[in-house]
């Protein structure tokens, strides 16, 4: 395996660990919340859902194309754009048979994974800098968390690791 390769791995599994910790806040439903001030993590989940996401579309980029010369963008419509469109299907192709059925949308009726992501393509930006908001900000975290789901899935299943064990022993 290129260097490249191992690279995309490491970065999808960065992408992995950056969901796994959004997932261990605590749920804190506004209704419960006597003011904005009481909510520890208002912004927090989209910035870091996004910037999971953004990981993840820049290892598939990385495997995509043997290159770790990524986009230096937080865009994800850019991100996705640069993915081999080979990639492109497979991934709307799974976003339509595993995560509609489950995050269908009031506004559109057919949608793929590049609707989502040209929704929140600015969203670790957006989020992160949430006191500087210009705009209505609207994050649908659970279509988008599905959708990262999705997308780490079907990354994790380009490659496979395997244990090697020396014929001769331990070489050092």
């Amino acid at each position: 395996m290129s260097a490249r390769l191992s690279t995309a791995i490491r970065i999808g599994d960065a992408a992995r660990a950056i969901l796994r910790k959004t997932r261990s806040f605590p749920d804190q439903q506004f209704e419960e919340i006597e003011g904005w001030a009481d909510q520890e993590h208002v912004g927090v989940e989209p910035m870091l859902l996004a910037l999971s996401m953004e990981l993840a579309l820049k290892a598939w980029f990385v495997f995509d194309h043997d290159n770790s010369n990524v986009l230096k963008s937080h865009d994800l419509t850019k991100l996705f754009d640069a993915l081999l469109p080979e990639s492109q299907r497979r991934l709307d192709l799974e976003f339509k048979r595993s995560v509609i059925p489950h995050h269908p949308s009031l506004f559109f009726v057919d949608y793929g994974i590049r609707d989502i992501l040209t929704q929140n393509k600015n969203a670790f930006i957006d989020w992160r800098y949430l006191h500087e908001a210009r705009r209505s900000m609207m994050f649908d975290q659970r279509t988008f968390e599905a959708t990262l789901e999705m997308v780490l899935r079907e990354f994790r299943k380009r490659y496979r690791n395997e244990q090697v064990t020396p014929v001769f022993g331990d070489p050092n």
